[in-house]
Formats: structure tokens, sequence, C-alpha cells
């Protein structure tokens, strides 16, 4: 395939079956947005089924409420999700420990958060989208707060 070829393919507006794959995507909340979005441009009723599991599934709150409002805009009545507490991503707090134990004794912050942003590209997504503006001051803190190394 030349390169002009794949420039015009990279161009062309995502299909339904990709904009599906890419609003499932869990390593990627801003992806997810994004196609939650291009979705509700498209209509129909199985785009609203999926956008209505989407509001209400979801681990990051803001991919929650652009699902919830694409929608209710193509006729879903659903109600607004609230924001989750507690864990987003089951075992979290043992994710964090493991990976914080795997780092040599001594370690920073940074070297943590760099750690689990190659390790758990899952869990440090759906955290930093969920987290927002605190993300940093909340990973640090849970960094701080686990025992070991």
């Amino acid at each position: 395939m030349d390169l002009e070829h794949t420039e015009q393919m990279t161009d062309a507006a995502p299909t339904l079956e990709e904009l599906k794959k890419s609003a499932g995507r869990m390593s990627n909340w801003r992806e997810r947005l994004k196609a939650v979005e291009a979705l509700g441009e498209a209509g129909g009723q199985p785009v609203t089924d999926l956008l209505s599991r989407i509001a209400q599934n979801d681990p990051v709150h803001q991919v929650q409420l652009a699902a919830h409002r694409a929608a209710v805009k193509l006729g879903a009545e659903l109600e607004a999700p609230a924001r989750k507490t507690g864990e987003l991503i089951k075992g979290t707090g043992k994710i964090l420990l493991r990976i914080k134990k795997s780092l040599p004794a001594g370690h920073d912050y940074q070297a943590f958060k760099e750690k689990l942003k190659h390790m758990r590209t899952d869990v440090y997504d759906t955290y930093e989208g969920d987290k927002e503006a605190e993300f940093d001051q909340w990973l640090e803190q849970k960094w701080s707060s686990l025992s070991g190394r």
C-alpha cells in the first residue's frame, strides 16, 4: 500500500464499527470521549442503546456524561449518571501497592507515576480522566500512603 493511499484512509471519517471499537477502548478515555461524541451524531437505535450502556458503565465520569447527553439528544430517557466513588477499577489498591513494591527503595513519586503509566495504562488512564486536575495530587497521596518501599 502506498503512502498516498494510507493518508487518504486516515483522513476518512471513521466507520460506525471503528467508533464502537474506540468507545470501548479502556486504556484511552479521551478516545472514548471523542467516539461517544461522534456516535451521537450518527444516531439510530443501536447507537442510542450503546450510548445508554456507556452512560451507565464507563468508569470515567466525563465519558458517562457525554454519552448521557448524546443518548438523551437521540431520544433516550435516562437518569444522569452519578459520579462513582471508591475504586473505579477493582483491586486498584493492590495494583498500586505491587507497583510501588516493584520499584527500588527510595524511589520518588515520578518513578512510581511513570511505572504505573507504563504497566497499567488502563488504571492510569481511568483515574486521570476521572480525577482531572486533581489526578497528580490524588496519585501522590495514594503513593505516599502505601506501605512498602
